[in-house]
């Protein structure tokens, strides 16, 4: 098992290569069976999730889609402001689309949440969800409950395949778990 140190934390890995592409492979075979006749708009949340949505449309399978990126903050330094700020706004209209929102990790679901309900109305037809990682445990909104799971997580800190540490170690090709 690999290990690296990170800004004085220690991370073991968890998830190899090998293993994300298997679920990414099973998340788009899903949406694959869902979509065949559609053609939807996926909504790819920055900065997190650009890794995994490269790699789940590349892996979908007869379905014709879209992909545009917004990027959002509910933060106010460290805290929750309970409210969601468009750093990068929705560049494409939504009205009358099939929405799938690609999200790196869901754990309270304030984002997804919010940002169901602003696909909503904007007028798409229908909005899912697609997640590489999901802490159920940490869930406050249920309607935020994502419809596509890579895997679930319990409470750990991770980093890798997209997911940063202030911003830095989005490259790794594995995921890692902090070990205390």
């Amino acid at each position: 098992m690999r290990s690296i140190d990170e800004q004085g934390y220690h991370f073991e890995e968890w998830l190899t290569p090998e293993q994300i592409a298997a679920d990414v492979k099973e998340v788009a075979g899903q949406i694959s069976a869902d979509y065949q006749d559609k053609e939807p708009l996926f909504v790819v949340v920055l900065n997190g999730a650009f890794v995994f949505a490269a790699d789940l449309i590349r892996a979908l399978q007869n379905v014709r889609c879209e992909v545009t990126f917004i990027r959002v903050s509910s933060y106010f330094g460290m805290a929750s402001s309970g409210k969601l700020e468009f750093i990068v706004p929705l560049q494409q209209v939504v009205d009358n689309r099939d929405v799938i929102i690609v999200e790196d990790i869901i754990d309270t679901g304030l984002t997804i949440h919010q940002l169901k309900a602003h696909m909503r109305g904007l007028g798409a037809t229908s909005v899912r969800v697609a997640t590489m990682l999901f802490k159920p445990s940490k869930l406050e909104y249920k309607d935020a409950q994502p419809d596509y799971v890579g895997r679930e997580i319990s409470e750990e800190f991770v980093i890798g395949y997209g997911l940063d540490f202030d911003g830095f170690v989005r490259n790794l090709a594995s995921i890692y778990k902090v070990k205390e």
